[in-house]
């Protein structure tokens, strides 16, 4: 008995380390730890969501945009594949650890604004979502105005409307960057991107106001409403 309990002792020694502070850790767990870091599955463009034929957003406009949200896809995909080789705890990994925010979230934003967009005109008639805009402002245009001028606001970034999956309360925001401003566990629910990039081809560098009330024009209201009701 004592040497087939002496056996088993060495088959779970042998199948486990000791960290400096004493735990035990398997290696198996460690092995498998690995084979999930290094296995990151590369993003790629959602070319469904590509517009066209907008009202006074033309097609160069989105052309010229679409180009910077390939550019951070390719930018997300490099960064993970950078993290995959980098020394953990080194300068360099540190530095982009730091750009996680940035790039993902300028994947993830552009995915929302070019996915929230449409050139057909669909009304926005009664749903939940109104409802919910209707109780938070008195009205609309209310929400409209405030909205917008969030979008107006100096500096370059995105104008958000979010919902807190809490309360299911709705609330404007400016996003400045891509990723300073963020509410945790809130919502995108509709987006509107006012980096310069996303109008200058049309709207000139000053043309932000004029720009904000195009993009209203061609806000797709079944997929914004969508994204309420799944929250």
């Amino acid at each position: 008995m004592k040497k087939q309990n002496m056996i088993l002792f060495a088959v779970l020694l042998y199948s486990c380390i000791f960290t400096q502070e004493g735990e035990i850790v398997n290696i198996k767990n460690i092995k498998c730890s690995e084979e999930k870091m290094s296995v990151i599955k590369k993003y790629e463009v959602k070319q469904e969501l590509k517009p066209s034929n907008l009202e006074g957003i033309s097609n160069q406009q989105i052309n010229d945009h679409w180009k910077l949200y390939e550019g951070y896809v390719k930018q997300v995909n490099m960064l993970n594949e950078e993290l995959k080789n980098l020394k953990v705890g080194s300068l360099l990994y540190a530095d982009r650890r730091r750009r996680y925010g940035f790039e993902y979230n300028g994947m993830v934003l552009h995915e929302y604004y070019f996915g929230n967009l449409t050139p057909e005109k669909k009304q926005f008639s009664d749903c939940p979502l109104k409802k919910a805009i209707e109780q938070t402002w008195g009205s609309f245009d209310a929400w409209k105005e405030d909205f917008i001028a969030a979008g107006k606001t100096r500096g370059i970034g995105w104008a958000i409307l979010y919902c807190d999956p809490v309360t299911k309360r709705l609330t404007n925001h400016f996003i400045a960057s891509h990723e300073v401003g963020h509410i945790a566990g809130f919502k995108p629910i509709l987006v509107m991107d006012v980096w310069e990039h996303a109008y200058m081809v049309d709207h000139n560098a000053d043309g932000r106001g004029s720009y904000t009330e195009a993009f209203m024009k061609n806000v797709d209201w079944q997929v914004v409403s969508e994204r309420f009701d799944a929250v």
